[in-house]
C-alpha cells in the first residue's frame, strides 16, 4: 500500500509538472521543490518529501528548501521541514549562511526564533566568518540580539575583518545596540 501511495504521488507529480513543461525532467521536478518553499506550498512540499525526496537536496547556489522557505518567512513551511528526521538545519548555502542567518536578514523573527532552537552551533560562520549574532547586530534586531546571547552565541566573536558584534551595530547606525552591547562589557 505504502508503494502504491508513494507511486501516485510520484506520478501526480510528474503529471502536473509535465502539464506546464513538455519535457519533465529531474532539474524540473527540482526547480518545483524549490518554488514551492519560496511560495510556503506546504502540500505540495510534503508531497515531494512522501514521494523521497531529498529534503537536504539543494539548488546550484546551495539554497535548501529550508533555506528558502525561511528567507521567504514562511512559518509553515519551516516548522514542516523542522518537523522531518533528516532535515538538517544547519545546512549551509555556497556563501556558508544557514536558514537562521537568512532568516534575520530578512526581517522574519518568528522564523529566526523556530531555528534558534534547531539543533546546530548557534555560533556558525559563514564564508565572512560571520554569525547569527553578527546579522541580528547588522540588522537592529535587537531582541534577537539579546536572545541569541542567551541562547549561547558568543558576543565576543570576531568575523574574518576583526570586526566584533559592538563594531557591526556601530558600522551600521544602531548605536543604541553598540552601546549597549560596549556598556555591558559583552565585547570587552
Amino acid at each position: 500500500m505504502h508503494i502504491v501511495k508513494r507511486t501516485l504521488l510520484v506520478f501526480t507529480l510528474l503529471l502536473s509538472v509535465s502539464l506546464c513543461h513538455a519535457q519533465t525532467s529531474v532539474d524540473d521536478l527540482k526547480a518545483r521543490y524549490f518554488d514551492a518553499a519560496r511560495e510556503g506550498n506546504v502540500a505540495l512540499l510534503q508531497a515531494f518529501y512522501q514521494a523521497g525526496l531529498d529534503g537536504n537536496v539543494a539548488d546550484d547556489k546551495g539554497y535548501t528548501a529550508l533555506i528558502l522557505a525561511a528567507y521567504h518567512g514562511h512559518n509553515d513551511a519551516v516548522s514542516y521541514l523542522l518537523s522531518k528526521e533528516n532535515i538538517n538545519a544547519c545546512q549551509e548555502d555556497n556563501k556558508g549562511n544557514t536558514a537562521l542567518m537568512g532568516a534575520i536578514f530578512k526581517g522574519h523573527l518568528g522564523v529566526a526564533r523556530k531555528l534558534m532552537f534547531a539543533e546546530c552551533n548557534i555560533d556558525e560562520t559563514n564564508s565572512q566568518g560571520q554569525t547569527a549574532l553578527m546579522f541580528a547586530s547588522l540588522f537592529d534586531r535587537q531582541s534577537l540580539v539579546s536572545e541569541l546571547i542567551e541562547k549561547g552565541a558568543n558576543p565576543r566573536h570576531k568575523d574574518l575583518a576583526g570586526n566584533s558584534v559592538a563594531d557591526i551595530a556601530l558600522s551600521q547606525g544602531n548605536y543604541n545596540l553598540a552601546k549597549t552591547l560596549n556598556e555591558s562589557n559583552v565585547n570587552r
